[in-house]
C-alpha cells in the first residue's frame, strides 16, 4: 500500500506549500492553510457518456488553432422565469456550471426546486444531500407545480452514485443542493472539507463541459458572507449567484457575481409567498412607498442595475448628535461615499453637519452601487436637515463631484423613460446629458442643472 502523501492549500487563492505557513506568499491572507490528501487512491474515475440527447461530441484533447475551430450556436434553455432568464444572460447555457449562494432559510432551494418543477420540457435531476424524498415532495405541492414536471428526485451524497444514476436518467438539467453535503471517494476526507468541495466539484465541472449538461449547484456561505469552501470554488463555476434578502421579509434579490456568458451586473427580484417564489416584473413599485402626504429627508432616485432601470426611495435622517462625536451610517449605500458627500456639502456650501448624526437608508432592501443616486442622496440630506420636504412627484439622476458640479450618467434615455411610466412630472439630470437628448419626446418635465447650487435654488428657493 502506497503510503499518503499530503500537502498544505491555501484555502483563498490555492497556493500549495509543503508545511503549514502563517500567510499565504501568494495572497497574503493569514491562517489560510489546510492539510489535504495529495495521492488519491486508485479507484477509477467515471467514465462521461461521449454523446448528449443534442447530439454533440465529446470535445477533442488536441490543441487546434482558432480560425479552424467550428463554433456552434447552442440555443439556451429559456425558462418560464424571465428574471431567472435576466440574471443568467438569457438563459440557461448548455454545459455551463452555476453557483447559487446564500444565507442559511433564505429559500435557494425553493428557488431550485421551483426551477426544475417549471420547465416540464426538459428532464431534470434534482439530487439532495440535506433533505429526504418525502420532505421534497412536501415542498413540490406547495409549489402546485408537482403534477406536470418532468423531474427526478434522488437524496444521495456519493458522487460515484450520483454519476451512475445520470447515466440512467439522462438528464437535460442537474440541480445538486448542496455542494457541501457531497463527498468523492477520490479523497480521504469528510464531507463539506476544503478537498471534498474542490474535488466534487472538479468532477461536476468535467462533466458538465464534456456532456454540455448544465449543472446548478448550491452553496452554504460564511458568516461574513462569502461562499463557504476555498475561493477557488468561485473560479472553477462560470456563473455565480448570489440570493439575497431578509428572512423576516417578502422580498429576494437573485444578484450575478459572475457570469462568462452575459453581464455580471444583473439581478433579479422575488416576493417569498406560502405558494413559492413570485417574480416581481416591475420592481419600482415596490421600491417606492406610497405616502398620503410628503415629509421631508426622502427623495426617489432614477438608478440603473444592470441593463434594468429602477426607481427606489433614499431615506435620511439628520439629528442633533448626543454625543462627541457624529455618527455616519448608511444601509444598502457605501458609507464612504456618504462621508464624501458631506463633506462637499460642508466645504463647498457651509452645512453644519460635522455636528450632526446622519443616518441613509435605501428602502426595499437593495444595495446599491450606481453612482447616479448621489443628487437624491444630498437632496434626501438637505430636506431632513432644512425639515422641507421634496414632492412626491419629482425624482433625481445625477452624479456630484467634489468641486459640487452634477456630472453626466449613462444611459440616462432609460432613466428618463422608466421615470415617465410611473407617472413623475419632472426629473433632475445633469446638464451635460442633455446633449442630443430630445425633450420634446417625452411627457415628463426634464430639468438639467449644471451645478448643486442650481439645484438648491430650484428645491428651497
Amino acid at each position: 500500500m502506497a503510503k499518503t502523501k499530503s500537502a498544505y492549500f491555501c484555502q483563498n487563492c490555492g497556493y500549495e506549500a509543503p508545511k503549514w505557513m502563517g500567510q499565504c506568499p501568494s495572497c497574503k491572507q493569514w491562517n489560510s492553510f489546510v492539510e489535504e490528501v495529495v495521492e488519491k487512491s486508485s479507484s477509477k474515475v467515471p467514465e462521461w457518456r461521449s454523446t448528449t440527447t443534442t447530439g454533440n461530441t465529446k470535445r477533442a484533447n488536441k490543441a487546434a488553432i482558432i480560425h479552424e475551430i467550428v463554433y456552434q450556436d447552442e440555443s439556451r434553455i429559456l425558462t418560464p422565469d424571465q428574471e431567472f432568464n435576466r440574471v443568467l444572460g438569457g438563459g440557461i447555457v448548455p454545459g455551463s456550471l452555476v453557483l447559487i449562494g446564500g444565507e442559511p432559510g433564505i429559500g435557494k432551494s425553493t428557488l431550485m426546486l421551483q426551477l426544475a418543477l417549471s420547465i416540464p420540457q426538459v428532464k431534470t435531476l434534482y439530487i439532495s444531500g440535506e433533505e429526504s424524498e418525502q420532505q421534497i415532495k412536501m415542498r413540490a405541492e406547495r409549489l402546485s407545480q408537482s403534477s406536470k414536471a418532468n423531474c427526478y428526485i434522488l437524496t444521495e451524497t456519493s458522487t460515484q452514485n450520483i454519476f451512475k444514476q445520470i447515466e440512467t436518467v439522462q438528464p437535460n438539467v442537474i440541480v445538486i443542493d448542496s455542494i457541501q453535503t457531497l463527498h468523492s471517494a477520490q479523497i480521504e476526507s469528510a464531507p463539506g472539507s476544503v478537498s471534498q468541495v474542490r474535488e466534487c466539484t472538479a468532477e461536476l465541472l468535467r462533466f458538465a463541459k464534456e456532456t454540455s449538461t448544465p449543472v446548478f449547484i448550491v452553496g452554504h456561505i460564511t458568516k461574513d458572507g462569502s461562499i463557504a469552501g476555498p475561493k477557488v470554488l468561485e473560479h472553477m463555476v462560470d456563473t455565480v449567484l448570489q440570493f439575497e434578502g431578509d428572512r423576516h421579509h417578502v422580498y429576494r434579490i437573485l444578484r450575478a457575481v459572475k457570469n462568462r456568458f452575459g453581464s455580471a451586473s444583473e439581478l433579479g427580484i422575488y416576493e417569498m409567498q406560502g405558494s413559492g417564489l413570485r417574480e416581481v416584473s416591475n420592481p419600482s413599485e415596490i421600491m417606492i412607498s406610497q405616502r398620503d402626504e410628503p415629509v421631508s429627508g426622502v427623495s426617489v432616485a432614477a438608478m440603473l442595475e444592470g441593463m434594468r432601470p429602477m426607481m427606489i426611495e433614499v431615506q435620511a435622517l439628520v439629528s442633533n448628535s448626543a454625543f462627541g462625536t457624529a455618527q455616519r451610517s448608511s444601509t444598502g449605500y457605501d458609507t464612504k461615499r456618504l462621508n464624501m458627500l458631506l463633506a462637499v456639502l460642508e466645504k463647498r456650501f457651509g452645512f453644519r453637519l460635522s455636528a450632526q448624526d446622519v443616518f441613509l437608508n435605501i428602502a426595499g432592501g437593495l444595495r446599491v452601487e450606481d453612482p447616479a443616486i448621489d443628487l437624491a442622496v444630498i437632496v434626501a440630506i438637505i430636506s431632513s436637515q432644512q425639515d422641507i420636504p421634496i414632492k412626491t412627484s419629482l425624482t433625481f439622476a445625477g452624479e456630484v463631484g467634489l468641486s459640487g458640479e452634477i456630472r453626466a450618467v449613462n444611459r440616462i434615455e432609460q432613466r428618463i423613460q422608466e421615470a415617465e411610466k410611473l407617472g413623475f412630472d419632472g426629473i433632475f439630470i445633469s446638464k451635460f446629458n442633455t446633449k442630443g437628448l430630445d425633450a420634446k419626446k417625452y411627457n415628463i418635465a426634464i430639468r438639467p442643472v449644471a451645478k448643486l447650487e442650481d439645484l438648491f435654488s430650484a428645491l428651497f428657493g
